[in-house]
């Protein structure tokens, strides 16, 4: 007898130290900084007809989460994916891949793809052409964005109507208070310009523009972002908004914390849903 309880209380020890030195590689909160599960997140986002994931580009738990938030919503829902890493004159060469027409080495050779593309993006990609879905291509072709950068929006009037067809209808609608902008003149200091800013919101209208371009009732439209596009329900959701105020969205940010059991307050808004990373976590490049 004494020695049944001597083994549960070492037992019940070493179960001790072993949830001690555990440590959250990422938590999920709401928008008000609380704690929410991935499968009431899930419930959630099934529900709309589009919803924006922001990611840090080099994050390994942004793009592995994407991949489960995929997976897990085209169980529940007809899904349409796109991604801000395809740019719109690539349209025709995502398709063949995605419709097994070209090989990996044909649509790398044709299309502008992101050097970490292979690690990151190649997973979601590679999973709309087993599951047969549409992979938009959904941002500028990024000459159209330095040509805004360095002259302003009037430079994209000199494109002919098929570059055109590439880009969000123009003249598109800007509002240089949104905070979101004047967020990318702060960090920017010495180097930021009025047309920095303009060359990101021909980025978000571009955007936006194929999204509800391709979007289909009775379909989930999934877009894969940059989080800065997507922050605060700015960028591509205000654009998006402007055109269709019926929208049902929710958004997703990544934000990194050396401790992430409590969220700052600084990032509390940003999204309905906040992957807390810890800063710690092993980045893809």
């Amino acid at each position: 007898m004494k020695m049944k309880k001597l083994i549960l209380l070492l037992s019940i020890i070493m179960l001790s130290s072993f949830v001690y030195c555990q440590k959250d590689a990422y938590i999920i909160y709401n928008s008000k900084g609380r704690k929410v599960s991935y499968k009431k997140m899930i419930r959630q986002l099934k529900k709309q007809d589009v919803v924006l994931f922001g990611e840090f580009h080099n994050n390994p738990i942004s793009h592995w989460l994407q991949y489960e938030v995929s997976k897990n919503l085209n169980e529940e829902r007809n899904l349409i994916l796109g991604a801000e890493m395809f740019e719109a004159d690539n349209q025709t060469f995502l398709t063949d891949y995605v419709k097994g027409k070209i090989t990996f080495e044909q649509l790398d050779s044709l299309a502008r793809l992101w050097p970490n593309y292979k690690t990151d993006y190649a997973p979601l990609v590679d999973f709309a052409k087993e599951n047969d879905l549409e992979f938009i291509a959904t941002n500028i072709p990024r000459r159209y964005a330095r040509m805004v950068h360095k002259q302003d929006f009037t430079s994209l009037d000199s494109l002919s109507t098929k570059e055109k067809a590439w880009i969000a209808p123009l003249p598109i609608a800007f509002d240089p208070e949104l905070p979101t902008y004047k967020m990318i003149i702060e960090m920017m200091g010495d180097h930021a310009s009025p047309k920095l800013v303009k060359a990101q919101a021909i980025k978000d209208a571009t955007m936006a523009h194929f999204i509800l371009k391709n979007f289909k009732e009775n379909h989930l439209f999934l877009h894969y972002n940059g989080a800065f596009h997507s922050d605060y329900y700015q960028g591509i959701l205000w654009y998006l908004k402007n055109e269709n105020k019926d929208l049902k969205y929710s958004t997703i940010s990544t934000v990194s914390q050396e401790n992430v059991s409590k969220l700052k307050e600084e990032n509390e808004g940003k999204a309905d849903f906040i992957i807390c990373v810890d800063l710690d976590m092993t980045t893809t490049y």
